[in-house]
C-alpha cells in the first residue's frame, strides 16, 4: 500500500521545504528526515520490487503512516489555530515509535526479498486450458463479433502473420467469444494446427510453451518436461514452422509477457493468426497487427434479457408474470454478460415465483454478492489486483461517487492532488499526473469516459456499477474510504467518508475524528458537521448550499480542497487562514472577495462561479503566485494592471477576466508572456458604448487553444488577430454583438487554420458569410439561440473534416433547411455518411 505511505511522504516533504513560509521547522528536524527517508526508502522498495502480499505487513505499513499523519497534522492543527507563521518544534515518543514500526516493516520486507530469490529456483510446469469442442455455452450478443472476426482470421486479405486483440472489461465475454472462434468448424477447417493456452497475471513462459506443445486428452511427456525453455521454445518454433497455425492466448497482461514468447512464433507467410485476449488497452495496442483491436462493448438492453432467458429457461418460455421482473434484473446487470450469467444461475435454482424474483430484483448486485458462485468477484477483484500501486488509490477514489454519477475529470484531478497520493515526476505538474493516473485506469478498462471536451480530453468519467461494487469493497477493506448510504455514520475511524443519502452524524469525539476527505452529494446539519472534521483535507458540500458562507469552515486549517455553494453574500474575511488551500471551488451571489486571498501561497485553482474576484484599490500583490493554475473571474481594470497583477500568474492556465469599460482605457492588456496560458474566458459589458473598444486592447499568446467571448462587441481587425493564433483550436461566441450588427462576413484570406469547434450562441446575427477556405479544419458547428440567423453558408458543407452540426434552443426554418442540405450534399456528393446533423427544440 506505497499509496498511503506517499501521502505521508508529502507530508513531511512540505514541512521541510525551505520555502514554506508557514512552517519554520525548528529544532528536531533530523527526526523529520529520518521518517521521511524510512518512508521514501519502503515505498520505493514496495514499487519497484515484486514482494508476495501479506497481509499482516501490508496492515503494518497503512497503519504505521496513517499514525504518523495524524500525529503531524493533529499538531499542526492545534499550533494553526493560535499562530499563523508558526515554529514547528516536534519531539514525541509517539513519532520515534512509528519510526520503529517502518523501520520494523523495512526489515520484513528484505526477509521476503531474500525468501523469494530462494525459491525463484524452482518452476512450474503450468497448465493449459482446452476448449471442449462439444462445449454448448449459452451466448447472445455476439454474432457480428464473430463474423468480424473470422473474416480477420480466414480472409486472405493478408498473408503475414497477424495478432487479433479482444480487448474488453472483465466478465464482458472475451474468453466466451474467443472459445467460440477456435470451435467455429470454418476456423478449425482453415488451420491446420490449433492450440490454446490461459495465461495468469503471475505467468511463467515453461507453463506456457508447455501448455501450448501439450495436445487436448493427452498427458505431457517426460521428454518434454525435462527440456529446458529455450529447447521448448525451438520446438514449439519447428512444430509451427510451415504450418498455417491459430494459437489463442487467453488473458494476457502485459507486454513482458508477449515479449518473452513472441520470437516462438514464425511468419510462415500462409495467413497464420494469433488471437489474445485482455482488459489492457495499452497491451492490445503495443501487440496487435493488421488492424485495431477488437473492442467487446456491453450488451444491449434486449440482448441482456434474452441472455437471462436462455441462462434461466433456456428454449421454454418465460411465464408471463415473470418477465417484467427479469427484464428489470437483466438491466440491473449494466449489460455485463457473466453478470447475467452468475443471476441466471441464481434463478435457475430458485423457485418460479414471482414474489421470489422481486426479492432478487429489489437488490442484484447483493444476489449476484451472495451467489455461491463467486466468479464474477474474482474475475473483477483480478483487475484491481493487478493495478500497480499509483492506480490503486485512483481507483479507490472513484467509490465515492454515487451509481451513473458523470464525474468532471477537472474536479476529480483536483481532489486527487489535494489528497497527496501522487508523486510529481520530472517536469510533470501533479494534475498532469493525476491525468495519466485516470488515463491507465481508462486503457485498463476500469473507468468509462462519459464525455469528452471539444478538444477530445474527457469531460467526465463513469463506472460500471458492479465495478463499483468491487471498488467500494476493497476500499471498505483496505480502510480507505467508507461510502454512507444508510441512517448513521461514524466519523472516527474513517480516512475518507462519502455520504449519498441523508443522514446523522452521530457519537463522534471532535477530537478522535481522523476523517481526510468528506464528500456530501446531500443536505446534513452543518452545525454538527464542521467541529468533527478537524483534519479534513478535501471537503466537497457543494451540493449542500448553505444560507452563507459558513465561517466554521476556516477552522479547518488543514484543508487542501473546499468546494461550497451559498445562497447569498460573498466569502468573508479569513480565507487566508486556510493555508494550505490548493483548491477553492464557490458559487455565491456577491460580487466580492477578500484580497487576503493572493496571499494564500499553495492556491493553484480559484473557481468562483456567480461573481467576479475584486482587488481593493489600495491592494498591493506582494508575491508571483507560481501554483497558481486557474483563475475565474477577475475584473480587469487598468489600476490592477498597473499593480502588476498579469506578472504575479505566470504559470496561469486557465483565466476568466471581465472588463469593466467605465474604467478602462486603451492600455494595452498584454498576455503574451503567458506561456501556459490554454483557456481565456473574456467577458465585459455591452450595454456601455465603450466596451467595443475593449478587444483591440488585447494581446495573446501563442499558447492559446479555447477561447471564450461573452457580451463582447466583436469587428474585422480583432477577428483577423485571432486567425493568427496558430493553436486556436475552440472559439466560443456567447450574447456578443459583431461591429457590421447583424452580420459577420469573414474577411477573404482570414483562415482559422487550428479551429476544431465553433459555437454561435444566443447572436442577433442574421448573415454568415464564410466558406471551406475560412475553416479548413472546422469539426463541429454548434449554433444555439440564434433565432434571427437566415442560414448556414453552404461552403461550410464543403469543409473536408467536419463530423457535426448541432442547433439547440431557437432557430429558423430556413437555418435548419440549409444545415441538411449541407448533410445532404456531404452524402451525394462525397459519400460522408458520418456528419451528424443534430437538432434540439426549446
Amino acid at each position: 500500500m506505497s499509496y498511503n505511505l506517499q501521502s505521508l511522504i508529502t507530508i513531511l516533504q512540505q514541512i521541510l521545504n525551505p520555502h514554506e513560509r508557514e512552517l519554520i521547522l525548528y529544532y528536531e528536524k533530523r527526526e523529520i528526515e529520518s521518517l521521511l527517508e524510512k518512508a521514501a526508502a519502503l515505498k520505493q522498495i514496495h514499487e519497484n520490487s515484486s514482494i508476495p502480499k501479506v497481509e499482516s505487513l501490508e496492515t503494518q505499513i497503512r497503519d504505521a503512516a496513517y499514525k504518523a499523519e495524524d500525529i503531524i497534522e493533529s499538531h499542526m492543527f492545534n499550533l494553526m489555530l493560535h499562530y499563523k507563521g508558526f515554529r514547528f518544534i516536534y519531539h514525541t515518543p509517539d513519532l520515534l515509535e512509528v519510526t520503529q514500526e517502518l523501520d520494523s516493516a523495512m526489515k520484513r520486507v528484505v526477509e521476503l526479498m531474500e525468501e523469494k530469490k530462494i525459491s525463484s529456483g524452482s518452476s512450474s510446469s503450468g497448465a493449459a486450458f482446452f476448449p471442449d469442442p462439444t462445449y454448448k455455452n449459452v451466448v447472445v450478443g455476439i454474432d457480428e463479433d464473430l463474423l468480424q472476426l473470422k473474416d480477420r482470421l480466414t480472409g486472405m486479405q493478408s498473408q503475414q502473420l497477424e495478432i487479433v486483440p479482444i480487448v474488453g472489461m472483465g466478465g464482458i465475454g472475451k474468453t466466451t467469444l474467443a472459445r467460440n472462434l477456435y470451435n467455429d468448424p470454418l476456423i478449425v477447417s482453415h488451420f491446420e494446427f490449433r492450440a490454446w493456452t490461459t495465461l495468469s497475471q503471475d505467468y511463467n513462459v515453461r507453463g506456457i510453451l508447455l501448455g501450448l506443445l501439450r495436445r487436448p486428452d493427452e498427458k505431457l511427456s517426460n521428454e518434454l518436461i525435462e527440456c529446458q525453455d529455450n529447447e521448448l521454445k525451438e520446438i514449439l518454433h519447428k512444430r509451427l514452422y510451415c504450418r498455417r497455425y491459430m494459437i489463442v492466448l487467453d488473458d494476457i497482461w502485459s507486454t513482458k509477457c508477449w515479449d518473452d514468447i513472441k520470437w516462438c512464433f514464425p511468419d510462415n507467410n500462409n495467413g497464420s493468426r494469433i488471437v489474445l485476449t485482455t482488459r489492457e488497452s495499452d497491451v492490445a495496442r503495443c501487440v496487435g497487427t493488421g488492424g485495431s483491436q477488437h473492442e467487446l462493448q456491453l450488451l444491449e438492453e434486449s440482448e441482456s434479457w434474452n441472455l437471462l432467458h436462455q441462462t434461466v429457461f433456456g428454449e421454454e418460455d418465460c411465464p408471463y408474470a415473470l418477465e417484467e421482473i427479469g427484464r428489470k434484473i437483466a438491466l440491473d446487470c449494466g449489460g455485463l454478460p457473466l453478470a447475467i450469467n452468475v443471476i441466471g444461475g441464481v434463478l435457475s435454482k430458485a423457485e418460479k415465483e414471482k414474489s421470489v424474483w422481486e426479492h432478487v430484483s429489489k437488490d442484484v448486485r447483493a444476489a449476484i454478492a451472495e451467489s455461491d458462485n463467486h466468479e464474477l468477484s474474482n474475475v473483477l477483484s483480478l483487475s484491481y489486483n493487478h493495478l500497480p500501486n499509483n492506480l490503486k488509490p485512483c481507483f479507490l477514489y472513484m467509490g465515492a461517487f454515487p451509481e451513473d454519477y458523470e464525474m468532471k475529470a477537472s474536479r476529480l484531478i483536483k481532489m486527487l492532488v489535494a489528497e497527496g497520493l501522487l508523486k510529481s515526476n520530472g517536469g510533470k505538474s501533479l494534475e498532469a499526473e493525476a491525468e495519466d493516473s485516470l488515463s491507465a485506469l481508462v486503457e485498463r478498462n476500469l473507468l468509462l469516459v462519459r464525455d469528452k471536451k471539444s478538444n477530445g480530453k474527457t469531460l467526465s468519467y463513469g463506472m460500471h456499477d458492479l465495478l463499483r461494487e468491487v471498488c467500494i469493497r476493497k476500499a471498505d477493506e483496505e480502510k480507505f474510504l467508507h461510502v454512507k448510504n444508510r441512517s448513521e455514520v461514524r466519523l472516527d475511524k474513517l480516512r475518507r467518508v462519502s455520504v449519498e443519502t441523508s443522514c446523522r452524524l452521530k457519537d463522534v469525539d471532535a477530537h478522535a475524528s481522523i476523517a481526510r476527505s468528506f464528500i456530501c452529494l446531500v443536505w446534513l446539519d452543518p452545525s454538527l458537521l464542521f467541529c468533527k472534521l478537524r483534519l479534513v483535507r478535501v471537503l466537497d458540500v457543494y451540493e449542500m448550499e448553505f444560507p452563507e458562507f459558513p465561517r466554521e469552515i476556516y477552522q479547518l486549517v488543514n484543508l487542501r480542497y473546499l468546494a461550497v455553494s451559498c445562497k447569498s453574500g460573498g466569502i468573508p474575511n479569513g480565507i487566508s487562514r486556510l493555508w494550505n488551500l490548493q483548491t477553492l471551488i464557490a458559487r455565491v451571489k456577491r460580487c466580492e472577495m477578500p484580497s487576503e486571498i493572493w496571499e494564500m501561497s499553495e492556491l493553484r485553482h480559484l473557481e468562483l462561479v456567480g461573481f467576479v474576484i475584486l482587488i481593493e484599490e489600495g491592494y498591493m500583490i506582494k508575491f508571483v503566485r507560481e501554483k497558481l493554475q486557474t483563475i475565474s473571474y477577475v475584473r480587469i481594470n487598468p489600476s490592477l494592471m498597473r499593480r502588476g497583477f498579469l506578472e504575479s500568474i505566470p504559470n496561469i492556465k486557465k483565466l476568466g477576466v471581465y472588463f469593466d469599460a467605465l474604467e478602462f482605457s486603451s492600455e494595452v492588456v498584454d498576455l503574451t508572456h503567458l506561456h501556459k496560458l490554454q483557456t481565456l474566458r473574456c467577458y465585459s459589458n455591452l450595454n456601455v458604448d465603450g466596451c467595443r473598444f475593449l478587444l483591440s486592447t488585447l494581446r495573446f499568446p501563442s499558447s492559446l487553444g479555447k477561447l471564450n467571448l461573452g457580451c463582447c462587441v466583436l469587428f474585422g481587425r480583432f477577428m483577423t488577430t485571432l486567425c493568427a493564433l496558430p493553436n486556436l483550436k475552440v472559439l466560443k461566441i456567447i450574447r456578443c454583438v459583431f461591429d457590421e450588427d447583424e452580420e459577420w462576413e469573414v474577411a477573404e484570406g482570414d483562415v482559422f487554420g487550428s479551429l476544431r469547434l465553433l459555437q454561435l450562441d444566443e447572436l442577433k446575427l442574421v448573415r454568415w458569410r464564410a466558406d471551406e477556405t475560412n475553416f479548413p479544419r472546422l469539426r463541429r458547428l454548434v449554433i444555439g439561440d440564434c433565432p434571427a440567423l437566415e442560414e448556414i453558408p453552404s461552403g461550410i458543407g464543403e469543409i473536408p473534416t467536419l463530423q457535426e452540426i448541432t442547433m439547440f434552443g431557437s432557430y429558423s426554418p430556413s437555418a435548419v433547411a440549409s444545415a441538411k442540405q449541407i448533410q445532404e450534399l456531404q452524402q451525394s456528393e462525397f459519400d460522408n455518411y458520418d456528419l451528424k446533423l443534430q437538432l434540439y427544440d426549446d
